[in-house]
């Protein structure tokens, strides 16, 4: 008798990852930004960068269970796209099954996420997270009883959310956060900081507020419109602002 291969194992989403391949890129449904192949691929390189346990990539692809959850959410996601919804759901019944991890295929997930240890990670349908995120385990990103909508959380670019923490409803968490193990989100969260605690609550905040060489001109958008020196007239110390903001 033949062995069934586990729809959800990786030897599927490397077959599923050779379909895509094969399907014209004027058929992806404006598909935008790196092939899925080329996503899989930035996952198992932020996961190695990530991971000090790993000493190859043949290491994660192999044995790391968060980059195998990532793969899975990648897979269904695509079907999501393409009108597969049934598929998508079933295949995300299967991983969430075997990997304990429930990210739900409509979610909108950034590149180069890595998920540490992936157990008990949930991730609601209209959740949005940006680019080089790091989640660990037990992470819930859920809704506060809203239906119909945006009802899950945004997280920026760079966050990291700490173990069994819970970020919940249509909040935004900033660039660049930082949320401590068990922390509660129920608010905004600015850009560069620190959170932690039920609920949670800034414990450092990472943002620049030193002094500035030149202060800022009308906050409009278009030409003409930008720093403006103390003295209004020199343009080279505007520069020169913009230079040590950079340095700091």
């Amino acid at each position: 008798h033949r062995r069934a291969l586990p729809l959800d194992g990786p030897l599927m989403q490397l077959a599923a990852t050779a379909a895509v391949a094969k399907v014209p890129a004027a058929k992806r449904l404006g598909e935008k930004g790196p092939s899925l192949l080329a996503q899989m691929r930035e996952d198992a390189r932020a996961a190695l960068a990530r991971d000090p346990a790993a000493e190859s990539l043949s290491d994660i692809v192999i044995f790391s269970t968060g980059t195998h959850i990532v793969w899975s959410y990648r897979a269904n996601h695509w079907l999501w796209q393409h009108g597969m919804h049934k598929l998508a759901l079933l295949l995300a019944k299967r991983t969430r099954r075997r990997l304990s991890a429930d990210i739900h295929p409509a979610a909108t997930i950034g590149r180069r996420l890595t998920i540490d240890h992936g157990v008990g990670v949930v991730i609601g349908g209209t959740a949005v997270i940006g680019d080089d995120c790091l989640l660990y385990q037990g992470v819930t990103l859920g809704m506060t009883g809203k239906h119909g909508g945006k009802r899950h959380p945004t997280l920026g670019s760079g966050v990291m959310v700490g173990a069994n923490a819970t970020v919940l409803g249509n909040i935004r968490v900033g660039d660049g956060v930082r949320v401590g193990a068990g922390a509660v989100v129920l608010e905004d969260v600015p850009n560069d900081v620190t959170v932690a605690g039920v609920p949670a609550r800034i414990v450092r905040d990472r943002r620049y507020h030193g002094p500035h060489l030149v202060a800022d001109g009308p906050q409009r958008p278009g030409p003409g419109y930008g720093l403006v020196a103390f003295d209004g007239a020199s343009q080279d110390l505007a520069e020169e602002n913009l230079r040590w903001s950079c340095a700091l």
